[in-house]
């Protein structure tokens, strides 16, 4: 998958429908992730979507998500979300600024209140999640 820098410059070029697709596309390149880890404890509450996070600690100690949703337009949209926070260590996605790494999208103003009302929920529980494994 590209950088968060590429596509954003890429999504700036774009109008409308295209950027649409560049999103389900972004969604299409999610590795996938195994039916058995969509549970409830995945589940991120309050989108409109069903998206499930996936976290799994690696080796070196940085956080890797799965993540999947039933609607191509969410699931490009939590692809952003991972792009700023995939293979890091959990106090470095404790610091980032993801809804400032995503605010050059302007989300809000290009989709629906209905695709966008679950980042913030999805932003939160990554957070929760490198709060975890972070030992705090």
């Amino acid at each position: 998958m590209a950088n968060l820098a590429d596509i954003r410059d890429e999504y700036e070029f774009l109008e409308g429908d295209d950027r649409y697709r560049l999103l389900i596309d972004l969604g299409r390149a999610l590795e996938p992730m195994p039916d058995p880890l969509k549970t409830d404890a995945t589940l991120v509450r309050g989108c409109s979507a069903a998206v499930w996070v996936y976290p799994a600690r690696q080796a070196d100690g940085t956080l890797h998500f799965l993540a999947d949703s039933n609607a191509a337009i969410t699931k490009g949209i939590i692809a952003l979300v991972l792009l700023t926070v995939q293979d890091r260590a959990p106090q470095d996605i404790l610091a980032a600024d993801v809804e400032g790494a995503l605010a050059p999208f302007d989300l809000r103003a290009q989709l629906s209140s209905n695709r966008t009302q679950g980042i913030p929920n999805m932003i939160a529980l990554i957070r929760e999640t490198a709060r975890r494994y972070a030992g705090g």
